[in-house]
């Protein structure tokens, strides 16, 4: 029992150290979370560095200022709220977002902006410039991802899938593609899975100099359709997009280069295969050579092309297999001279920087080690230095690294927890993010060596209102089991976090929530501060309840067969490890073993009726929120990465989906999902409830009108967060 004595360890010193008396402090409830946002952590948001380096703007009030990185003074105001007034117009447009040309002449500012899918909008545009002092509408109705040319003299833009040029001098207007069709042809943006598995819409890029636009054409055509059901009039209104899931057919997707001169477009070589995937382009540093990333379909093999922009001749330059799968990244960065390139990779086990000559061969490996990288940030050419972020001292933690080309690493970071940063244009300065999972996060400027500048946000606000309430310490274990291990035999101990209530009294016996994700690559137990959830999970723990979350076999930033582990069956080693957590939990004396929950959103809610239903012995209640709930509904990119196609894998799919266990069920089952999830259909719920009804199965059942894999809008979340406490009270409280 040397596992359950450290974690009782842990969790008295935890509650002993407490230096308030529990007596005179408030209780939180869901109106201060979700209705009065009392917790709210402050931001510093829309830092753009200019390009001197030395200086970064921010909005304020509408108008844009301009800052001093070292001293935080304001140095001149580049557009004031009240000159952004074009003609005809009764007040001034409202500055929330810009982007800048790279002369910091002119600003594109988007308004009356509309969300299409997750990261996907249009606006209606407007370009500002700071000599003439004219606002201007950039074009006719709304428009998608306006992008300066390199020199500023041209706006690129995508409107009803098709790619518009504007001359700003001239204020002529071109359409340089004529076959864009909804549902059938997109030109210079993406299809909805490319949006959201392959992380990106924009899909057009200009050249470094300014005289070529390359872009994608995806023809949609082959694609099956979804349609969603919207409840707002007398009639519901129905909207209809293409999703490719599991096993069906993608879009068609070429590479093009329009060459603004001779107004000629050139289709890139991609090779012949059609049913690939091509996730990221970008040009090199030669502005007539284009790099293109072509993955297959079992996404185990990638290779990096070269394509001639005059031409479309391509070659490869890079090569990749994996026996799993390789994921895809904004990890590439070509240096100047145009004779190397840095890339990530995982081909040792672990995701590292490697440094590469334009043929493809090795230069040099960067880094190395039983640690991931997990972003890197960008390359300083003048002083020939790398800035990334790892988990290098520890998966729970994130630290920021600067790199030299001979492999010497520096850690800048200094605080243990989660860093972040954003580097200023020339890398002399970043914005560090910290906090870990008791401190709200921690904003700072930094020298590129790490030594702080001045602070930008330190949270005391909120922080000093979190002594006012019963909150407990949110602590880190680990959990041990013979099951933990992977292929080769290696023995493993899993991550794990725990809030226990403030009153903890290891005489009484508690109800165990379990709080997960568990999806490949993702973590939940990490040691950084959260908001909506880490505030539920501390009202959870004043009523009684102790709330734990694993990072299963599956989740992320412990090596390539950690992660991996789970491929070809998702599902099962996540069900085993929860169940394992729970006989744990389970055998703890302070424990209420027939009072153990679990509760997840998305893949988390997968997991969370997998649990129940093959978990019955060990979990009592589950609240699924927008589950998949059978693979072969969800999307190809995304499923097959991890599964391959249902046709391959047919036994990996079934064996492990809940809607095949509903038999097993005999707990408290909460489903919920919103109506109109463009994400993780409602399909998914309602095949569900017809096996759960086939098999006589009782459960709750919450579903939100027109709301979508977020559920959020109006009072929802509220109503949403109201209704799961409820039914954990209910059936978990005595």
């Amino acid at each position: 029992m040397k596992k359950f004595a450290s974690l009782l360890l842990v969790a008295l010193t935890v509650i002993s150290t407490a230096s308030f008396a529990q007596d005179s402090l408030k209780n939180i409830t869901l109106e201060d979370i979700w209705t009065n946002y009392s917790f709210y952590p402050r931001s510093v948001r829309g830092i753009n560095s200019l390009s001197n380096g030395k200086h970064y703007t921010m909005i304020k009030k509408g108008s844009v200022i301009v800052y001093d990185y070292k001293t935080g003074d304001s140095v001149t105001t580049l557009v004031r709220a009240e000159e952004l007034i074009a003609d005809g117009m009764e007040k001034p447009v409202r500055l929330s977002s810009f982007t800048m040309s790279k002369d910091e002449t002119k600003f594109l500012i988007p308004t009356e902006t509309e969300a299409i899918y997750r990261h996907s909008s249009r606006s209606m545009f407007y370009i500002w410039d700071t000599q003439t002092k004219k606002l201007e509408a950039l074009s006719s109705e709304k428009q998608r991802l306006a992008d300066f040319s390199p020199d500023g003299s041209r706006v690129a833009f995508v409107r009803d899938n098709n790619i518009f040029v504007k001359d700003l001098s001239t204020g002529q207007e071109k359409q340089i593609t004529a076959d864009g069709k909804i549902n059938r042809i997109i030109n210079g943006t993406c299809d909805w899975v490319y949006e959201e598995e392959f992380g990106f819409t924009k899909a057009f890029f200009w050249s470094p100099d300014g005289k070529k636009i390359a872009y994608y054409r995806f023809d949609e055509s082959r694609v099956k359709e979804y349609t969603l059901t919207y409840y707002d009039s007398l009639y519901p209104k129905l909207y209809t997009y293409k999703y490719p899931k599991a096993g069906e057919d993608n879009s068609l997707v070429d590479i093009y280069v329009y060459d603004l001169e001779t107004d000629r477009a050139v289709k890139m070589d991609v090779g012949e295969e059609t049913d690939q995937y091509i996730p990221r382009i970008k040009w090199t540093q030669d502005a007539n050579v284009l790099s293109i990333q072509r993955l297959n379909r079992l996404q185990n093999h990638l290779d990096i092309l070269l394509a001639d922009a005059t031409t479309g001749d391509s070659r490869i330059m890079y090569s990749e297999d994996n026996k799993y799968y390789i994921d895809i990244e904004d990890n590439l960065f070509f240096l100047p001279g145009n004779k190397q390139f840095l890339f990530t990779s995982e081909m040792d086990g672990y995701k590292h920087i490697y440094l590469f000559n334009m043929d493809g061969s090795l230069a040099r490996q960067l880094t190395s080690g039983p640690w991931d990288i997990t972003r890197v940030y960008g390359y300083d050419a003048k002083k020939k230095r790398v800035f990334y972020q790892s988990a290098e001292n520890s998966p729970l933690n994130r630290d920021i690294y600067m790199l030299d080309l001979k492999g010497k690493r520096t850690r800048i970071s200094e605080h243990e927890g989660t860093n972040s940063a954003a580097f200023s244009s020339n890398y002399k300065y970043f914005i560090n993010t910290w906090s870990d999972a008791n401190t709200p996060p921690v904003i700072t400027v930094n020298q590129s060596s790490g030594k702080p500048v001045r602070t930008l946000e330190d949270n005391s606000k909120l922080r000093n209102k979190m002594q006012g309430y019963r909150l407990s310490e949110k602590f880190f274990f680990v959990i041990e089991s013979p099951e933990f291990i992977l292929p080769d035999s290696t023995q493993l101990s899993l991550n794990a976090w725990a809030i226990y209530p403030p009153d903890f009294d290891t005489a009484k016996q508690y109800p165990v929530l379990l709080t997960i994700y568990g999806g490949p690559g993702a973590q939940t137990v990490l040691n950084s501060f959260g908001y909506f959830n880490y505030f539920w999970y501390e009202m959870l723990a004043q009523q009684g309840f102790i709330v734990v979350s694993v990072d299963n076999r599956g989740t992320g930033s412990r090596g390539e067969e950690f992660k991996k582990m789970t491929y070809l069956q998702l599902g099962k080693y996540e069900t085993l490890d929860y169940i394992e957590t729970a006989k744990y939990l389970g055998s703890l004396p302070y424990v209420d073993k027939d009072r153990i929950g679990i509760f997840g959103w998305s893949y988390g809610g997968f997991m969370a009726s997998n649990a129940l239903f093959q978990g019955a012995d060990y979990f009592s209640t589950a609240i699924a929120v927008a589950p998949v709930t059978n693979w072969r509904y969800y999307d190809n990119i995304y499923t097959e990465r991890f599964m391959r196609t249902p046709q391959e894998n047919p036994e990996g799919y079934d064996t492990n989906s809940p809607i095949n266990h509903v038999d097993k069920l005999r707990g408290n089952y909460l489903l919920i999902h919103g109506s109109a999830d463009d994400n993780v259909h409602f399909q998914n719920t309602m095949d569900l409830i017809t096996a759960l009804v086939k098999a006589n199965k009782q459960f709750d059942l919450m579903v939100y009108p027109n709301k979508n894999h977020g559920i959020y809008g109006g009072n929802t979340r509220y109503h949403l967060y109201r209704k799961m406490t409820d039914f954990l009270y209910e059936h978990m409280k005595k």
